[in-house]
């Protein structure tokens, strides 16, 4: 049988602390990069396809999370569906759309990182951004620390107030917005760069942050995007990336880095070596800590996996009326 999980479905079984155990439960594994291959990218007359496969060791599903979007469509926008197999039938298992576990899956990674790399205390949180991620990212640092207070910048002054309201009524957390992006970085202890500023260029410097500070970027995931200036890149003396090959080669941060001779590599390290504890010592000794993120396969099959199996137990999958013809 072969169901359908919407997004509605997924937000009414996930919890942060779910997920963000799943994602940790995957990188916890063994290194396998051909279990988690780079993602692909195909681009012609308008168009772009961007597949994340992944078959995490020991789990119960494997599959791949597409999305596309048409530049010359009526109406342009971009949706995402994770193809579930499941490893007992090799057969399809579901389609569960992939929006909202996206969301959930960035904000649990970036979660997984902060609990290793910032300190057991109560967090003041500084936030670039009022999107969907920012808010997502607020929400799962909840789960894995005291927010003392949150402080946000973005452009749109009717944008951060909501914002602020929100982390307000649904965290009871002291939250309040401020009219640049140097005031979120004054007496912050964590720093959420989640919106890159129109025109691609960047929005957090180096010369805002101070030691002690982790810093916490997700908004530039390809060579066309910016948001950290490569002052930031020079000041920070660890760096963690999910998928450091993409990060590196892929991303227009680094690219600029590159560009002007600095080189990140001796001090840049996986989320997998950050959670299994092999650069404890580099974490320790950290004054200004990095994690970037550009998204990887293996996390959204691990959050997709966790919505089919919740979504199949409390019976909010969808049959489809269909069956696939199997090759033997």
């Amino acid at each position: 049988m072969t169901t359908f999980i919407s997004s509605e479905a997924a937000a009414a079984v996930l919890t942060w602390e779910d997920a963000i155990d799943a994602v940790r439960a995957a990188y916890a594994q063994p290194a396998n990069p051909t279990g988690a291959p780079p993602r692909t990218v195909a681009r012609a007359d308008g168009a772009w396809l961007r597949t994340l496969p992944a078959v995490p060791h020991g789990s119960r599903s494997f599959g791949a999370k597409l999305m596309g979007m048409s530049t010359t469509a009526e109406t342009p926008g971009v949706e995402y569906v994770i193809v579930l197999f499941d490893r007992r039938t090799s057969r399809i298992a579901a389609f569960v759309d992939g929006a909202r576990v996206t969301a959930y899956r960035t904000a649990a990674t970036s979660a997984v990182a902060l609990d290793r790399l910032a300190p057991r205390t109560p967090v003041r949180l500084g936030v670039l951004g009022t999107g969907l991620e920012a808010t997502m990212h607020v929400r799962a640092f909840a789960a894995v620390r005291e927010l003392a207070e949150v402080v946000v910048h973005s452009p749109t002054p009717a944008h951060r107030d909501a914002f602020v309201e929100a982390v307000r009524r649904e965290l009871g957390v002291p939250a309040r917005a401020v009219a640049s992006p140097r005031e979120v970085t004054d007496g912050a202890s964590v720093v959420l760069a989640a919106a890159r500023s129109r025109g691609e260029r960047p929005i957090l410097f180096g010369a805002d942050l101070a030691d002690g500070m982790t810093v916490v970027s997700i908004g530039s995931t390809v060579a066309e995007q910016r948001e950290l200036d490569v002052s930031v890149l020079t000041r920070c003396d660890l760096m963690v990336c999910d998928t450091p090959s993409e990060v590196l080669g892929e991303t227009g941060d680094l690219l600029a880095a590159t560009q002007q001779g600095i080189d990140v590599g001796d001090r840049c390290f996986s989320l997998g070596e950050l959670v299994s504890g092999e650069i404890d010592s580099r974490v320790r000794e950290a004054r200004l800590p990095l994690f970037k993120s550009v998204g990887e396969g293996l996390q959204d099959i691990a959050v997709a996996e966790l919505v089919w199996l919740k979504a199949t137990e409390a019976g909010l999958d969808v049959e489809l009326p269909m069956t696939f013809e199997t090759k033997s």
